[in-house]
């Protein structure tokens, strides 16, 4: 895929205009533009060059990105700094300025009688050149609303900026013409003329169209440049230098200049520049950056180490196997990058109507015109009549109705430690069908905590942790940090050790009071001394529940087991039971042990649980996902930015990493699940209330312009100034106030959940509802024996509560009380020696698979 960068977009009308024009081009498959962060990817054969000319042809700019995510990460990260809100901050302040003094002399005065200085008395030809001169300068500080607004219409694809520049245009050009004719008037003495005409004034209204509509571009503008963020937080990742070695010495380098099979050296605390192979040396490497697992991993001779990925203890010496574009991270980077480009941004409804909008409101301003002419009507109540029609549909309520709604609803989840980054998250939050969690840090609390203390025969508790506290209060490894803080909550004080020793992969080793100590795995403690079958099975089974069990000798003599793991938030099962309840699917990704996902799993509660997946596997997972609809993502670690990008919505947990945070849509502030179901009600409450806003607006527009046209002259009704402003601030009232509703909304009550019926269809994602069932499809079975033996080796998983089994349809109906992988299932089938075709989540019963 080539990525370009696009300007001068403004809305979506805009991003269509240029994928329609750059999908005609011979040689392009696919085009798709993100008006988020202007960019658009492209796929095919066609050459840079052709493809943007037609972006220019469509009237818009566009230029081909850099190739390598590394190495040119500095120009990236320029090309990615956000510059237009700054400029937008300060359009605001200054139009700002001027339109509070112009408020004062038009409405302040003219509404209220607030006083004038006094050379302004009875020259009202004075306070119109004012009012002109201060309209003046907010249009020239807004001029680019006018240079991208008539710029569409010349090339015939009206956008937002076209409705405002016409609707501001059109005000400031009847009141100059109206203050023409106040001069005429003054001129032959005609005072009553000269007051009607002060009323016929509308620069405050091209003013503050301008003003209210570059409060919304300034927050689109900050949405942009924090999504471009994830992008330039993984660069930041990226190490600048490499200490390699050649003819036996140390060379510092810039990276770029590392190539495969160069050898290079990592000391503890530094990052590992490129991808590569351990040489020699042994350490414990925190990959959380690329994994999001907070364990460290040993690395010794053989294995591999990722770029980016920090090494904690001992000294490094490897050899390059995958640098620049190559590396894992620079993969992370380009994933980032792509989905971004290929996302398509679901439009504002009010960008969605507006290419159809404008053409029907020019239309009508010159119909009403020819129509007035026709009836024998002078050119100016003609000329009048028309603008009147461009001056009432202006787009204040319509431009109000989707931000303003937003606004209300990010306050309202600001409150409550939920935070929507655009008015896109806060639409489609709501509709989303498929939730994938990230396990570590997500569902549960991202650092291990002690759950058991097993003491051996002859020991107690207090012994076994004095002797575990000795030990491994001079270690650096998460595990040995989670009985640390144990012992301190208990208010044991930790004795001097001497001789102290890491063996990574292994354990521990160290002296206290002249006695030896050593702590680590079954597999390592078992080569020391005799543990018995007990223990074992002890030790075995809390691994199978998903823990890390830690063994202890004390002069050879087994002391006993601390268990240890990363522990289930307390309030994760009743959000995942809630996001069920709600109709939504919920799936666990994580790139832990498929046996300890299954635990944490069955106690969270899930629907499925997908194990060792790491970033480019779960950014996949969630690409097929979407086939079952709407997919939101939650996850804390840099690992999940991928997926967070893919998925409909990211859903990133506050206290996660800065990256994870900046590439999603949704943040969790208070990193608690339980705000995940929280954000889906505040969001579908959202999108009801920007329903209802529209309908104000369009009701002002559909009501006004015909009365501005004149269709009720015939009943004394035409449009006056003071109609036309109470009209225009009873829709704007109308729809904040409708707004205002939205603070009453009670985002953790669960009384107005509905279930939304998701996609159905086999596999691993089907139905929330059938979660638990699945139809095994089964060849070979013969017989009443052949379903005894099938329906017994099911139901002896522990996942199992029933098997319903026909030889004659060849399927086996089973209910599940926990989730259980698909490949389970099969082989515990195929062990009878049978031939399992497919597995589905079934409908309703089981087809027949003989059929």
């Amino acid at each position: 895929m080539e990525q370009y960068q696009v300007t001068g977009m403004s809305c979506a009308a805009c991003s269509a205009r240029v994928e329609k024009a750059v999908s005609k081009v011979s040689g392009v498959t696919s085009c798709s533009v993100s008006l988020l962060t202007n960019s658009m990817g492209v796929e095919g054969t066609a050459a840079p060059q052709a493809i943007i000319a037609a972006v220019e042809a469509a009237g818009y700019g566009a230029s081909k990105k850099g190739g390598g995510a590394v190495q040119t990460a500095s120009a990236d990260a320029d090309a990615l700094k956000d510059t237009e809100t700054p400029r937008l901050k300060k359009r605001l302040i200054a139009s700002l300025v001027f339109l509070i003094v112009l408020m004062y002399f038009s409405m302040g005065h003219m509404m209220w009688g607030w006083p004038l200085p006094s050379w302004f008395d009875g020259n009202h030809i004075a306070m119109g050149l004012l009012q002109l001169l201060l309209t003046v300068a907010v249009m020239v500080i807004n001029q680019k609303f006018f240079i991208n607004g008539f710029k569409g219409l010349w090339n015939r694809s009206p956008n937002m900026d076209t409705l405002v520049a016409l609707g501001s245009a059109a005000s400031f050009g009847w009141s100059v013409i109206a203050l023409f004719w106040m001069t005429d008037a003054q001129l032959h003495g005609d005072e009553a003329r000269v007051m009607e005409l002060m009323h016929e004034f509308y620069f405050e209204s091209a003013a503050m169209i301008l003003t209210l509509i570059t409060v919304g571009k300034m927050l689109e503008a900050r949405s942009k440049g924090k999504t471009t963020d994830a992008l330039k937080g993984l660069m930041k990742l990226a190490p600048k230098t490499a200490v390699l070695l050649r003819d036996g010495a140390e060379v510092t380098v810039p990276v770029e200049e590392v190539r495969i099979g160069d050898r290079f050296i990592v000391r503890p605390g530094e990052s590992i520049p490129v991808d590569g192979v351990v040489l020699s040396g042994s350490s414990a490497v925190n990959e959380s950056a690329l994994t999001g697992e907070s364990i460290p991993v040993d690395k010794s001779e053989g294995d591999l180490v990722s770029a980016a990925t920090i090494n904690q203890s001992g000294a490094l010496t490897c050899e390059a196997s995958r640098v620049g574009e190559d590396t894992t991270l620079s993969q992370i980077i380009k994933m980032v990058s792509d989905a971004a480009a290929t996302k398509a941004p679901i439009a504002k409804i009010a960008d969605r109507v507006s290419g159809v909008f404008v053409p029907v409101v020019i239309s009508i301003a010159v119909v009403t015109m020819i129509v007035w002419l026709l009836f024998g009507k002078e050119f100016s109540y003609a000329l009048a009549r028309g603008i009147s029609v461009l001056v009432i549909s202006c787009p204040c309520a319509l431009g109000l109705a989707t931000p303003v709604a937003i606004m209300v609803g990010n306050g309202v989840g600001a409150k409550n430690g939920i935070l929507f980054k655009t008015a896109v998250s806060q639409e489609e939050t709501g509709k989303v069908q498929v939730v994938a969690l990230d396990k570590t840090g997500t569902i549960t609390k991202g650092e291990p905590q002690v759950t058991d203390l097993v003491p051996a025969e002859g020991f107690t508790e207090e012994s076994l942790m004095t002797a575990a506290f000795a030990l491994e209060q001079k270690s650096e490894h998460p595990l040995a940090g989670a009985i640390v803080r144990y012992a301190g909550e208990k208010g044991m004080k930790a004795e001097e050790v001497e001789d102290f020793t890491a063996l990574p992969g292994n354990g521990l080793s160290a002296s206290l009071n002249g006695k030896k100590l050593v702590g680590g795995s079954l597999r390592f403690i078992s080569e020391q001394a005799a543990i018995s079958s007990e223990m074992k099975q002890r030790a075995e089974a809390l691994a199978e529940a998903g823990k890390t069990p830690l063994l202890f000798l004390q002069e050879g003599v087994f002391v006993g087991i601390i268990a240890v793991a990363d522990t289930i938030k307390e309030d994760s099962p009743k959000a995942i039971a809630e996001l069920r309840n709600m109709g939504i699917r919920v799936v666990m990704l994580t790139g832990d042990n498929e046996r300890t996902a299954k635990a944490i799993g069955a106690l969270a509660g899930v629907d499925d649980v997908i194990a060792g997946v790491l970033p480019d596997g779960k950014e996949s997972v969630i690409r097929d996902l979407k086939k079952y609809g709407k997919v939101a993502m939650v996850g804390d670690g840099i690992n999940d930015a991928p997926a967070l990008t893919r998925a409909d919505i990211g859903i990133a947990i506050g206290a996660g990493a800065d990256v994870a945070v900046d590439a999603a849509d949704v943040v969790l502030m208070k990193s608690t699940l339980a705000d995940v179901p929280a954000a889906i009600r505040l969001s579908r409450s959202v999108l009801r209330n920007i329903h209802e806003n529209l309908f104000w607006a369009f009701i002002y527009n559909i009501i006004g312009i015909p009365l501005a046209a004149g269709a009720f002259v015939t009943f004394g009704l035409t449009l006056n100034p003071m109609f036309g402003a109470a009209a225009m601030s009873l829709s704007s009232f109308c729809v904040v106030s409708n707004a205002l509703r939205l603070n009453f909304c009670d985002i953790y009550s669960t009384k107005r959940d509905r279930k939304r019926k998701a996609k159905t269809s086999g596999g691993s994602a089907g139905a929330a509802e059938e979660s638990f069932a699945r139809c095994i499809y089964i060849k070979g079975m013969m017989c009443g024996h052949c379903e005894n033996r099938v329906k017994t080796a099911l139901e002896a998983l522990p996942q199992v509560e029933s098997a319903e089994v026909s030889h004659e349809k060849g399927t086996a109906m089973v209910t599940l009380s926990a989730a259980i992988d698909n490949k389970a299932l099969k082989h515990a089938v195929e062990e009878q020696g049978y031939k399992v075709t497919s597995i589905k989540v079934p409908d309703s019963g089981c087809a027949d698979g003989k059929a």
